[in-house]
Protein backbone atom coordinates (compact mmCIF):
# COMPACT_ATOMS: atom_id res chain seq x y z
CA UNK A 1 0.00 0.00 0.00
CA UNK A 2 0.75 3.05 -1.02
CA UNK A 3 -0.11 6.93 -0.36
CA UNK A 4 0.85 10.11 -1.71
CA UNK A 5 0.24 13.95 -0.79
CA UNK A 6 1.73 17.68 -2.05
CA UNK A 7 3.92 19.50 0.35
CA UNK A 8 5.04 22.83 1.18
CA UNK A 9 8.81 22.31 1.65
CA UNK A 10 9.93 25.80 2.64
CA UNK A 11 8.42 27.41 -0.36
CA UNK A 12 9.55 23.89 -3.13
CA UNK A 13 6.51 22.13 -4.10
CA UNK A 14 7.09 18.67 -2.84
CA UNK A 15 5.19 15.45 -3.88
CA UNK A 16 5.52 12.77 -1.28
CA UNK A 17 4.80 8.97 -2.10
CA UNK A 18 4.98 6.92 1.43
CA UNK A 19 4.85 3.29 1.88
CA UNK A 20 5.56 -0.36 3.74
CA UNK A 21 8.72 -2.33 3.53
CA UNK A 22 11.87 -1.63 2.21
CA UNK A 23 12.10 1.54 0.30
CA UNK A 24 12.13 1.70 -3.70
CA UNK A 25 16.14 1.52 -5.40
CA UNK A 26 14.79 4.92 -7.10
CA UNK A 27 11.72 7.33 -7.83
CA UNK A 28 11.59 9.52 -10.87
CA UNK A 29 8.96 11.60 -12.19
CA UNK A 30 9.27 11.86 -16.16
CA UNK A 31 7.70 14.32 -18.42
CA UNK A 32 8.41 15.71 -21.94
CA UNK A 33 11.10 18.29 -21.40
CA UNK A 34 12.16 17.78 -17.58
CA UNK A 35 12.26 14.90 -15.12
CA UNK A 36 13.49 14.84 -11.44
CA UNK A 37 14.52 12.07 -9.05
CA UNK A 38 12.98 11.75 -5.29
CA UNK A 39 14.67 11.57 -1.77
CA UNK A 40 14.64 8.38 -0.45
CA UNK A 41 14.14 7.80 3.20
CA UNK A 42 13.62 4.76 5.21
CA UNK A 43 15.08 1.46 6.99
CA UNK A 44 13.34 -1.40 6.36
CA UNK A 45 9.42 -0.85 7.77
CA UNK A 46 9.01 1.99 5.97
CA UNK A 47 9.77 4.04 3.25
CA UNK A 48 9.10 7.64 2.01
CA UNK A 49 9.82 9.33 -1.60
CA UNK A 50 9.69 13.10 -1.28
CA UNK A 51 10.07 14.67 -5.23
CA UNK A 52 10.89 18.38 -5.38
CA UNK A 53 8.56 19.52 -7.97
CA UNK A 54 11.55 21.87 -9.31
CA UNK A 55 13.91 21.15 -11.75
CA UNK A 56 17.43 22.95 -12.88
CA UNK A 57 18.71 22.71 -16.17
CA UNK A 58 21.87 23.89 -18.70
CA UNK A 59 23.16 24.82 -15.68
CA UNK A 60 20.44 27.36 -14.59
CA UNK A 61 18.45 27.99 -11.22
CA UNK A 62 15.82 25.58 -9.80
CA UNK A 63 12.19 26.63 -11.14
CA UNK A 64 9.12 24.95 -11.04
CA UNK A 65 8.27 22.28 -13.23
CA UNK A 66 7.38 22.72 -16.54
CA UNK A 67 3.56 22.32 -17.74
CA UNK A 68 2.08 19.38 -18.92
CA UNK A 69 1.96 15.19 -17.65
CA UNK A 70 4.46 13.56 -15.37
CA UNK A 71 4.83 9.64 -15.08
CA UNK A 72 5.90 8.06 -11.92
CA UNK A 73 8.55 5.53 -12.10
CA UNK A 74 9.38 3.13 -9.40
CA UNK A 75 12.08 1.01 -9.91
CA UNK A 76 11.33 -1.75 -6.95
CA UNK A 77 14.95 -3.25 -6.45
CA UNK A 78 14.19 -5.38 -2.97
CA UNK A 79 11.34 -3.70 -2.43
CA UNK A 80 7.89 -5.97 -2.17
CA UNK A 81 5.39 -2.58 -1.94
CA UNK A 82 6.54 -0.33 -4.97
CA UNK A 83 3.54 0.30 -6.83
CA UNK A 84 2.72 3.83 -8.09
CA UNK A 85 -0.09 5.58 -5.32
CA UNK A 86 -4.21 4.84 -6.66
CA UNK A 87 -6.18 7.57 -4.82
CA UNK A 88 -6.16 10.47 -6.49
CA UNK A 89 -5.34 14.39 -5.14
CA UNK A 90 -7.33 17.07 -6.41
CA UNK A 91 -5.78 20.30 -7.80
CA UNK A 92 -3.76 21.92 -5.63
CA UNK A 93 -2.05 25.19 -5.06
CA UNK A 94 1.60 24.96 -4.55
CA UNK A 95 4.82 27.54 -4.28
CA UNK A 96 5.05 28.97 -7.93
CA UNK A 97 2.60 26.20 -9.44
CA UNK A 98 -0.97 23.94 -9.29
CA UNK A 99 -0.23 19.96 -9.57
CA UNK A 100 -3.25 16.89 -8.93
CA UNK A 101 -2.56 13.44 -8.89
CA UNK A 102 -5.05 11.51 -11.37
CA UNK A 103 -3.82 7.77 -9.58
CA UNK A 104 -1.60 7.27 -12.55
CA UNK A 105 -0.13 10.72 -13.40
CA UNK A 106 1.19 14.09 -11.85
CA UNK A 107 -0.08 16.79 -13.82
CA UNK A 108 1.67 20.40 -13.17
CA UNK A 109 0.20 23.50 -14.05
CA UNK A 110 0.66 27.25 -13.70
CA UNK A 111 -0.28 29.41 -10.72
CA UNK A 112 -3.02 31.18 -12.44
CA UNK A 113 -6.71 31.63 -11.54
CA UNK A 114 -10.27 30.16 -12.86
CA UNK A 115 -11.49 30.79 -16.25
CA UNK A 116 -14.25 32.43 -14.75
CA UNK A 117 -11.23 34.96 -12.70
CA UNK A 118 -10.04 35.33 -15.96
CA UNK A 119 -12.82 36.90 -17.76
CA UNK A 120 -12.85 39.66 -14.32
CA UNK A 121 -9.58 40.40 -15.13
CA UNK A 122 -9.40 41.19 -18.54
CA UNK A 123 -12.58 43.47 -18.26
CA UNK A 124 -10.79 45.08 -15.15
CA UNK A 125 -7.48 45.81 -17.29
CA UNK A 126 -9.58 46.77 -20.50
CA UNK A 127 -10.61 49.38 -17.94
CA UNK A 128 -7.97 50.13 -16.32
CA UNK A 129 -6.81 54.20 -15.90
CA UNK A 130 -4.08 54.73 -14.13
CA UNK A 131 -0.81 56.36 -14.97
CA UNK A 132 1.81 54.00 -16.66
CA UNK A 133 4.64 52.89 -14.98
CA UNK A 134 8.15 53.92 -16.48
CA UNK A 135 8.45 49.72 -17.62
CA UNK A 136 8.80 47.34 -20.85
CA UNK A 137 6.91 44.44 -20.89
CA UNK A 138 8.53 41.25 -22.36
CA UNK A 139 6.82 38.66 -24.45
CA UNK A 140 8.68 35.89 -26.79
CA UNK A 141 7.40 33.44 -28.87
CA UNK A 142 4.12 33.60 -26.74
CA UNK A 143 6.12 33.26 -23.21
CA UNK A 144 7.50 29.77 -23.83
CA UNK A 145 10.58 31.22 -22.91
CA UNK A 146 12.86 34.71 -22.70
CA UNK A 147 14.73 34.91 -25.41
CA UNK A 148 15.07 36.20 -29.01
CA UNK A 149 15.28 39.90 -30.21
CA UNK A 150 13.46 40.43 -26.50
CA UNK A 151 15.93 38.85 -24.47
CA UNK A 152 18.79 40.91 -26.45
CA UNK A 153 17.14 44.10 -25.94
CA UNK A 154 16.46 43.31 -22.25
CA UNK A 155 20.03 43.24 -22.04
CA UNK A 156 20.93 46.38 -23.49
CA UNK A 157 17.94 48.04 -21.49
CA UNK A 158 19.18 46.80 -18.45
CA UNK A 159 22.41 47.76 -18.78
CA UNK A 160 22.13 51.49 -19.83
CA UNK A 161 19.07 52.45 -18.02
CA UNK A 162 18.74 49.98 -15.51
CA UNK A 163 15.89 52.15 -13.66
CA UNK A 164 13.43 50.53 -16.21
CA UNK A 165 11.62 48.22 -14.50
CA UNK A 166 11.36 44.32 -16.99
CA UNK A 167 8.36 42.41 -16.61
CA UNK A 168 8.38 38.90 -18.75
CA UNK A 169 5.64 37.74 -19.47
CA UNK A 170 5.80 33.21 -19.08
CA UNK A 171 3.57 30.51 -19.36
CA UNK A 172 4.46 29.11 -16.21
CA UNK A 173 7.39 29.69 -13.79
CA UNK A 174 9.50 27.24 -15.18
CA UNK A 175 10.47 30.09 -17.33
CA UNK A 176 14.03 31.31 -16.48
CA UNK A 177 13.74 35.55 -16.79
CA UNK A 178 17.33 37.38 -17.29
CA UNK A 179 18.53 38.63 -13.88
CA UNK A 180 16.71 41.55 -12.12
CA UNK A 181 13.43 41.19 -14.76
CA UNK A 182 10.17 40.18 -12.87
CA UNK A 183 8.28 37.54 -14.31
CA UNK A 184 4.55 37.47 -14.86
CA UNK A 185 2.61 34.19 -15.62
CA UNK A 186 0.12 34.58 -18.55
CA UNK A 187 -3.06 35.03 -17.09
CA UNK A 188 -2.15 36.15 -13.85
CA UNK A 189 -3.75 39.28 -12.06
CA UNK A 190 0.02 40.52 -12.28
CA UNK A 191 0.53 39.74 -15.95
CA UNK A 192 -3.02 41.99 -16.61
CA UNK A 193 -1.63 44.49 -14.75
CA UNK A 194 1.57 44.75 -15.87
CA UNK A 195 0.42 44.50 -19.79
CA UNK A 196 -1.69 47.39 -18.71
CA UNK A 197 0.87 49.19 -16.70
CA UNK A 198 3.74 49.29 -19.56
CA UNK A 199 4.47 52.26 -21.27
CA UNK A 200 6.64 49.68 -23.99
CA UNK A 201 5.75 46.44 -24.96
CA UNK A 202 8.31 44.57 -26.69
CA UNK A 203 7.31 41.34 -28.58
CA UNK A 204 8.33 39.08 -31.37
CA UNK A 205 4.66 37.46 -32.21
CA UNK A 206 1.39 37.75 -32.22
CA UNK A 207 0.00 39.93 -28.71
CA UNK A 208 -3.66 37.26 -29.21
CA UNK A 209 -5.69 37.89 -25.99
CA UNK A 210 -7.65 41.18 -26.65
CA UNK A 211 -5.01 43.98 -26.22
CA UNK A 212 -6.58 47.12 -25.58
CA UNK A 213 -3.81 50.15 -26.44
CA UNK A 214 -4.25 52.69 -23.78
CA UNK A 215 -2.82 56.39 -24.52
CA UNK A 216 1.18 56.66 -24.56
CA UNK A 217 1.58 52.69 -24.18
CA UNK A 218 3.89 51.70 -27.67
CA UNK A 219 4.28 48.00 -29.09
CA UNK A 220 7.66 46.71 -30.80
CA UNK A 221 7.31 44.21 -32.85
CA UNK A 222 10.64 42.67 -33.51
CA UNK A 223 9.22 39.68 -34.96
CA UNK A 224 11.08 36.18 -34.77
CA UNK A 225 13.25 36.14 -38.24
CA UNK A 226 13.50 37.02 -41.62
CA UNK A 227 10.69 35.09 -44.14
CA UNK A 228 11.67 32.27 -46.56
CA UNK A 229 8.72 30.89 -46.09
CA UNK A 230 5.06 32.67 -47.02
CA UNK A 231 3.97 34.92 -44.05
CA UNK A 232 0.35 35.95 -43.11
CA UNK A 233 -1.21 37.90 -46.11
CA UNK A 234 0.81 36.23 -48.34
CA UNK A 235 -0.44 32.71 -47.41
CA UNK A 236 -1.47 30.18 -49.72
CA UNK A 237 -5.04 30.62 -50.31
CA UNK A 238 -7.07 33.32 -49.34
CA UNK A 239 -9.24 32.94 -46.34
CA UNK A 240 -11.02 36.27 -45.00
CA UNK A 241 -10.96 35.51 -41.48
CA UNK A 242 -7.36 34.97 -41.62
CA UNK A 243 -6.92 38.54 -43.62
CA UNK A 244 -8.94 40.68 -40.88
CA UNK A 245 -6.65 38.98 -38.27
CA UNK A 246 -3.60 39.65 -39.80
CA UNK A 247 -4.72 43.38 -40.54
CA UNK A 248 -6.16 43.66 -36.78
CA UNK A 249 -3.15 42.21 -35.64
CA UNK A 250 -0.47 44.81 -37.05
CA UNK A 251 -2.66 47.62 -36.24
CA UNK A 252 -1.69 46.86 -32.45
CA UNK A 253 2.06 47.91 -33.40
CA UNK A 254 4.13 50.94 -33.40
CA UNK A 255 7.28 50.18 -34.88
CA UNK A 256 8.07 47.49 -36.67
CA UNK A 257 12.24 45.86 -36.84
CA UNK A 258 13.59 44.23 -39.56
CA UNK A 259 16.60 42.22 -39.78
CA UNK A 260 17.49 43.81 -43.55
CA UNK A 261 15.92 45.69 -46.09
CA UNK A 262 14.71 42.31 -47.85
CA UNK A 263 13.05 41.36 -44.41
CA UNK A 264 11.58 44.97 -44.26
CA UNK A 265 10.31 44.74 -47.88
CA UNK A 266 8.64 41.37 -46.96
CA UNK A 267 7.34 41.93 -43.18
CA UNK A 268 5.71 45.55 -44.17
CA UNK A 269 3.84 43.91 -47.16
CA UNK A 270 2.63 40.63 -45.43
CA UNK A 271 1.17 42.77 -42.30
CA UNK A 272 0.13 45.44 -44.17
CA UNK A 273 1.89 47.76 -42.28
CA UNK A 274 2.46 50.23 -44.62
CA UNK A 275 3.30 54.13 -43.97
CA UNK A 276 4.80 53.04 -40.73
CA UNK A 277 8.17 53.21 -38.99
CA UNK A 278 10.62 50.22 -39.47
CA UNK A 279 13.53 49.85 -38.17
CA UNK A 280 16.49 48.40 -40.00
CA UNK A 281 18.75 48.02 -37.38
CA UNK A 282 20.20 43.92 -37.72
CA UNK A 283 18.85 41.92 -35.12
CA UNK A 284 19.66 42.27 -31.57
CA UNK A 285 19.77 38.39 -31.02
CA UNK A 286 22.51 37.72 -33.22
CA UNK A 287 25.14 40.69 -31.57
CA UNK A 288 26.53 37.30 -29.65
CA UNK A 289 27.33 35.64 -32.98
CA UNK A 290 30.39 38.16 -32.95
CA UNK A 291 31.40 38.23 -29.78
CA UNK A 292 30.65 34.27 -28.36
CA UNK A 293 33.27 31.74 -28.49
CA UNK A 294 30.70 29.08 -27.63
CA UNK A 295 32.95 27.34 -24.87
CA UNK A 296 30.51 28.21 -21.50
CA UNK A 297 27.49 26.85 -23.25
CA UNK A 298 29.48 23.63 -24.09
CA UNK A 299 30.23 22.99 -20.76
CA UNK A 300 26.82 23.48 -19.92
CA UNK A 301 25.61 20.90 -22.21
CA UNK A 302 28.28 18.69 -21.08
CA UNK A 303 29.88 19.13 -24.86
CA UNK A 304 34.03 17.79 -24.09
CA UNK A 305 36.23 19.89 -25.88
CA UNK A 306 37.10 18.77 -29.34
CA UNK A 307 33.67 17.27 -30.39
CA UNK A 308 31.91 18.66 -33.87
CA UNK A 309 28.93 19.54 -32.80
CA UNK A 310 25.65 19.51 -35.43
CA UNK A 311 23.01 21.97 -34.99
CA UNK A 312 19.44 20.41 -36.64
CA UNK A 313 16.76 23.23 -36.42
CA UNK A 314 14.13 22.66 -38.61
CA UNK A 315 10.87 24.79 -38.47
CA UNK A 316 7.45 23.85 -37.50
CA UNK A 317 5.06 22.49 -39.74
CA UNK A 318 1.60 23.51 -40.16
CA UNK A 319 -0.02 19.95 -40.61
CA UNK A 320 1.80 18.70 -36.93
CA UNK A 321 2.39 19.77 -33.34
CA UNK A 322 5.68 18.13 -32.96
CA UNK A 323 9.03 18.40 -34.59
CA UNK A 324 9.45 16.42 -37.48
CA UNK A 325 10.55 13.12 -38.08
CA UNK A 326 13.16 13.67 -40.80
CA UNK A 327 16.52 13.00 -38.64
CA UNK A 328 17.32 9.90 -36.61
CA UNK A 329 20.06 12.12 -34.49
CA UNK A 330 21.71 8.60 -33.04
CA UNK A 331 22.54 7.82 -36.32
CA UNK A 332 23.55 10.96 -37.64
CA UNK A 333 25.85 11.41 -34.54
CA UNK A 334 26.96 7.89 -35.09
CA UNK A 335 27.63 8.19 -39.02
CA UNK A 336 29.39 11.62 -38.32
CA UNK A 337 31.26 11.19 -34.99
CA UNK A 338 29.69 14.47 -34.08
CA UNK A 339 27.37 15.43 -30.94
CA UNK A 340 24.12 16.30 -32.47
CA UNK A 341 21.96 18.77 -30.74
CA UNK A 342 18.38 18.72 -31.83
CA UNK A 343 16.33 22.23 -31.43
CA UNK A 344 12.66 22.14 -32.17
CA UNK A 345 10.84 25.22 -33.44
CA UNK A 346 9.40 27.21 -30.46
CA UNK A 347 5.57 25.87 -31.20
CA UNK A 348 7.15 22.51 -30.74
CA UNK A 349 8.13 22.93 -26.86
CA UNK A 350 4.92 22.41 -25.60
CA UNK A 351 3.55 19.44 -27.24
CA UNK A 352 6.92 17.61 -28.29
CA UNK A 353 8.95 15.63 -26.23
CA UNK A 354 12.93 15.13 -25.89
CA UNK A 355 15.24 13.27 -28.04
CA UNK A 356 17.45 11.07 -26.24
CA UNK A 357 20.24 8.95 -27.49
CA UNK A 358 24.36 8.38 -27.02
CA UNK A 359 25.63 12.03 -28.07
CA UNK A 360 22.50 13.46 -28.66
CA UNK A 361 21.44 16.28 -26.73
CA UNK A 362 17.58 17.65 -27.16
CA UNK A 363 17.92 21.60 -26.36
CA UNK A 364 14.23 22.81 -27.56
CA UNK A 365 14.04 24.02 -23.64
CA UNK A 366 17.41 25.71 -24.04
CA UNK A 367 16.65 29.26 -23.51
CA UNK A 368 18.92 31.41 -25.68
CA UNK A 369 19.20 30.11 -29.90
CA UNK A 370 22.17 32.37 -30.36
CA UNK A 371 24.24 30.78 -28.14
CA UNK A 372 23.22 27.19 -29.48
CA UNK A 373 24.40 28.86 -32.69
CA UNK A 374 27.58 29.98 -31.58
CA UNK A 375 28.47 26.42 -29.84
CA UNK A 376 27.38 24.78 -33.73
CA UNK A 377 30.29 23.61 -35.92
CA UNK A 378 27.59 22.75 -38.53
CA UNK A 379 23.73 23.64 -38.86
CA UNK A 380 21.36 21.26 -40.70
CA UNK A 381 17.94 22.96 -41.19
CA UNK A 382 15.05 23.33 -43.78
CA UNK A 383 12.80 26.01 -44.39
CA UNK A 384 13.86 27.70 -41.02
CA UNK A 385 14.89 31.52 -40.29
CA UNK A 386 17.94 30.10 -38.51
CA UNK A 387 19.48 30.01 -41.77
CA UNK A 388 19.84 33.66 -41.62
CA UNK A 389 21.15 33.99 -38.73
CA UNK A 390 23.73 31.52 -38.51
CA UNK A 391 24.92 32.49 -41.69
CA UNK A 392 26.84 35.50 -39.52
CA UNK A 393 29.16 33.38 -38.44
CA UNK A 394 30.35 31.78 -41.77
CA UNK A 395 30.32 28.12 -40.92
CA UNK A 396 28.90 25.61 -43.18
CA UNK A 397 24.80 24.87 -43.53
CA UNK A 398 23.02 21.61 -44.59
CA UNK A 399 19.68 21.82 -45.85
CA UNK A 400 17.65 18.54 -45.32
CA UNK A 401 14.49 19.26 -47.04
CA UNK A 402 12.51 15.36 -47.97
CA UNK A 403 9.05 17.43 -48.12
CA UNK A 404 9.96 20.05 -50.12
CA UNK A 405 7.51 20.03 -53.03
CA UNK A 406 4.60 19.60 -50.39
CA UNK A 407 6.20 22.72 -48.15
CA UNK A 408 6.65 24.67 -51.17
CA UNK A 409 3.38 23.82 -53.02
CA UNK A 410 1.10 23.39 -50.50
CA UNK A 411 2.02 23.95 -46.77
CA UNK A 412 3.79 27.51 -47.37
CA UNK A 413 5.27 28.97 -50.33
CA UNK A 414 8.27 30.47 -50.68
CA UNK A 415 9.89 34.09 -51.10
CA UNK A 416 12.85 32.96 -53.08
CA UNK A 417 14.15 29.72 -54.83
CA UNK A 418 15.83 28.26 -51.91
CA UNK A 419 17.45 25.17 -54.11
CA UNK A 420 19.20 28.12 -56.14
CA UNK A 421 20.06 30.25 -53.31
CA UNK A 422 21.22 28.18 -50.61
CA UNK A 423 24.59 28.92 -49.14
CA UNK A 424 25.24 24.92 -48.68
CA UNK A 425 24.38 21.20 -50.08
CA UNK A 426 20.69 21.20 -50.42
CA UNK A 427 19.72 17.34 -49.53
CA UNK A 428 16.81 14.75 -49.67
CA UNK A 429 17.80 11.68 -47.31
CA UNK A 430 19.59 11.46 -43.61
CA UNK A 431 22.85 9.28 -45.97
CA UNK A 432 22.49 12.06 -48.39
CA UNK A 433 22.97 14.27 -45.25
CA UNK A 434 26.10 12.49 -43.98
CA UNK A 435 27.46 11.81 -46.82
CA UNK A 436 27.92 15.47 -47.51
CA UNK A 437 28.57 16.69 -44.15
CA UNK A 438 31.90 14.46 -44.35
CA UNK A 439 32.66 15.03 -48.14
CA UNK A 440 31.44 18.05 -49.84
CA UNK A 441 34.24 20.74 -49.08
CA UNK A 442 32.22 24.37 -48.01
CA UNK A 443 34.45 26.46 -49.94
CA UNK A 444 32.63 25.21 -53.26
CA UNK A 445 29.76 27.34 -51.76
CA UNK A 446 31.92 30.35 -51.16
CA UNK A 447 30.86 32.72 -53.34
CA UNK A 448 26.76 32.06 -52.59
CA UNK A 449 27.78 32.44 -48.84
CA UNK A 450 28.78 35.94 -49.54
CA UNK A 451 26.37 36.84 -51.47
CA UNK A 452 23.90 35.69 -49.09
CA UNK A 453 25.46 37.62 -46.33
CA UNK A 454 25.35 40.91 -48.04
CA UNK A 455 21.75 40.58 -49.01
CA UNK A 456 20.64 39.53 -45.51
CA UNK A 457 23.20 40.18 -42.63
CA UNK A 458 25.02 43.61 -43.67
CA UNK A 459 23.81 45.40 -40.54
CA UNK A 460 24.43 42.19 -38.51
CA UNK A 461 27.73 43.70 -37.09
CA UNK A 462 26.83 42.65 -33.32
CA UNK A 463 25.94 46.32 -32.15
CA UNK A 464 21.85 46.26 -32.91
CA UNK A 465 20.91 46.00 -29.50
CA UNK A 466 22.74 49.46 -29.04
CA UNK A 467 20.78 50.77 -32.00
CA UNK A 468 17.31 49.62 -30.90
CA UNK A 469 17.76 50.33 -26.85
CA UNK A 470 19.30 53.73 -28.42
CA UNK A 471 16.46 54.52 -30.54
CA UNK A 472 13.77 53.76 -27.88
CA UNK A 473 15.06 56.24 -25.21
CA UNK A 474 15.64 58.57 -28.02
CA UNK A 475 11.95 58.22 -28.79
CA UNK A 476 11.05 58.28 -25.17
CA UNK A 477 9.68 55.31 -25.21
CA UNK A 478 10.58 54.76 -21.59
CA UNK A 479 12.88 57.17 -19.79
CA UNK A 480 16.42 56.20 -17.86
Amino acid sequence: MTDARFLDDGGVPVFEISGTGVRPASVTLIGRRARVSARLYGRGRTWRAEVPLRAARWGGPELPLPTGEYRLSIEAGEATDAAPPGEAISLTVLPGLRAAWTGATLRVGPPVDTAEAQAALEKEYARRREPLENAVFFESFYGRNASCNPLAIDRELARVAPGVTRYWSVVDLSVQVPPGAVAVVEGSAEWWRARGAARLLVVNDWLRRRFVRRRGQVVLQTWHGTPLKRLALHRPGFDPRRAAAVVREALRWNVLLAQSPYAARVLTKAYAFLRRPVWIEGYPRNDVLRTDDGERTRQALGIGAGERVLLYAPTWRDDREAIVDFVDPTALARATDSVVLVRGHSRTLLPGEDARGPRVIDVTGYPDTARLLAVADALITDYSSVMFDFSITGKPMYFLVPDLEHYRGALRGFYFDLVDAAPGPVVRTQDELARAIDEVDPSIFAERYARWQRIFNARDDGRASERVVARILDQGFVDR
